[in-house]
């Protein structure tokens, strides 16, 4: 039987979705093979890869770590490959780039979307043929390392946009491996709360405080669009705002108790802010007053506008858009009954 506990102690969760997760590390860790790991911004990628590294032949090897989303094209292509003195302006010696460092182990190529055009070539020439040439250089130089690859996008979409090849695509999605959201693994939750709770005490040399099944139920009812990693910054800040009654619903936002609808919507409809300070303002003109009833009816009217703009935009998939507007499903399944959204949900 296959082995689908925990790899990493960082590693928290047995929810199906997460043991199969397990699995598949512990599978593609035994071979050289090429992984792409996706998922949504806080899901774990880097943690994965780490376990891939440490469970593989080259686990005494060095694990080598690069954001290509944080660097300019010309920086990244030095990062990667090196440059000789004198290659540049402020190429005062010669450097040796992260894939030569990674020599024997492995290199994580984190937001691989965010990488050009001209570096997508190179890189895929590293994939090809596992050498390169430092920046000004002519000599090529073999490398031995094994590539993971990250991104948080839908790389078939950029390679529709014509933003990433599709033979770089190919390359690196040898062992794919997608890391599920954490509202598709609501059952983690309570653990996890409990581990970042017990690192954060321990860290700041605290009680370790309880949390109630009001706000871990909560919890598990959340979207959580930031996923883990939104997890870990709300316990830190209930722990940090709470009294001698220990962490209560009230010190969390609106939108994550259900009781209001995010400011901000990761969506490519209209922004949502801007909507609704058009409706507010067309409406107050229209009824020309801003008594109590009214403000009532204008939040109502851009709350199922914004509503059913991002059901459109999901095509009426219910999970996606309570993602996108940061409620929980079971406040967003209420607001389609009470708004009569039931033809455009699904």
């Amino acid at each position: 039987m296959e082995d689908d506990r925990p790899i990493l102690e960082d590693m928290v969760g047995l929810s199906p979705p997460m043991r199969n997760i397990y699995r598949l590390t512990r599978r593609a860790a035994a071979t050289s093979s090429t992984v792409l790991l996706t998922g949504e911004t806080g899901t774990g990628k880097e943690l994965i890869a780490r376990a891939i590294h440490e469970l593989s032949p080259r686990a005494t090897g060095p694990f080598i770590r690069v954001n290509c989303g944080a660097l300019s094209e010309s920086l990244l292509e030095s990062e990667l490959f090196g440059h000789i003195k004198g290659a540049f302006t402020s190429a005062v010696e010669n450097r040796t780039g992260r894939f030569e460092a990674a020599h024997g182990g492995t290199i994580f190529l984190d937001e691989i979307n965010s990488v050009s055009f001209t570096l997508q070539v190179k890189l895929l020439r590293v994939l090809q043929e596992h050498e390169f040439e430092r920046v000004g250089d002519t000599r090529s130089i073999q490398v031995d390392c094994r590539i993971v690859a990250a991104t948080n996008r839908d790389l078939l979409d950029e390679i529709e946009a014509e933003r990433f090849r599709e033979d770089l695509y190919y390359r690196l999605n040898v062992i794919p491996i997608n890391l599920p959201p954490l509202r598709d693994r609501s059952e983690d939750i309570p653990e996890l709360v409990h581990f970042f709770a017990k690192q954060f005490s321990a860290g700041e040399k605290i009680p370790l405080p309880e949390f109630s099944e009001e706000v871990l139920s909560t919890f598990k009812n959340y979207a959580w669009p930031g996923n883990v990693r939104e997890l870990q910054n709300y316990v830190e800040r209930l722990i940090v705002l709470s009294g001698l009654d220990g962490p209560s619903l009230d010190l969390l936002p609106g939108h994550v108790t259900g009781k209001a609808i995010a400011r901000s919507l990761p969506s490519k409809t209209q922004n949502p802010e801007t909507m609704c300070r058009d409706l507010v303002s067309m409406e107050l003109q229209r009824v020309g007053e801003s008594s109590t009833d009214v403000h009532a009816q204008i939040v109502s009217l851009v709350e199922k506008e914004v509503i059913l703009q991002v059901l459109r935009s999901c095509q009426g998939v219910q999970t996606k858009t309570a993602t996108r507007l940061g409620i929980n499903r079971n406040t967003l399944h209420k607001k389609i009954s009470e708004y009569e959204l039931e033809s455009e949900a699904r």
